[in-house]
């Protein structure tokens, strides 16, 4: 017989050495696996859902930013959070991605156990195969507590990566044009 969840977790506090008996801590094992579920929701969502047909016919063939998108996610080597924000632009041919379904598509892939880097890249892969768009890019910056709590303890580290797609690619000007109209260049 497997163990639920929560006895995973009464386990792991035995396992340090910890009485899950006490009274502060009767009912952590059943908190902790109900915070792990939440912060992991992002396995039970898809992209079509997350669309639901927000697509928006549009003559626009101009950059569209969404800036400063928070982020919050678990680091799959510690599961320990990193935090921080995406910015993420795509530039349309002939429809538009209903706004809130690109911070939906970022918080999707963020609330999975993940690496940065392969973070920026599905957010980026999803907003292409969703919109066809002639270019997608995105930037992450964020800070890991798995490098700040633990290991080395560089409380000031900040982490960027980027994924630049199609005109993005393609273009210096279009690549610095979006990382200018972010804040990330001069």
């Amino acid at each position: 017989m497997s163990l639920s969840l929560p006895q995973h977790y009464r386990e792991i506090l035995k396992g340090l050495g910890e009485d899950p008996e006490r009274e502060g801590l009767l009912d952590t094992p059943k908190r902790a696996a109900k915070a792990m579920q939440y912060l992991c929701h992002g396995y039970s969502q898809s992209v079509d859902e997350i669309v639901n047909g927000a697509l928006f016919a549009s003559d626009s063939d101009e950059m569209v930013i969404v800036a400063d998108i928070e982020l919050y996610s678990l680091c799959e080597h510690h599961l320990l959070p990193f935090i921080g924000k995406a910015h993420v632009a795509y530039i349309p041919t002939g429809k538009v991605l209903g706004l809130s379904k690109i911070a939906r598509i970022v918080d999707m892939f963020a609330r999975r156990l993940q690496i940065q880097e392969n973070l920026t890249r599905e957010i980026a892969d999803a907003v292409q195969s969703v919109t066809q768009a002639a270019g997608v890019a995105v930037v992450i910056e964020a800070k890991h507590m798995c490098m700040m709590m633990r290991g080395v303890e560089k409380q000031n580290s900040t982490m960027h990566t980027s994924v630049m797609l199609g005109a993005f690619r393609d273009s210096s000007t279009t690549r610095q044009e979006f990382l200018q109209l972010i804040g990330r260049s001069k």
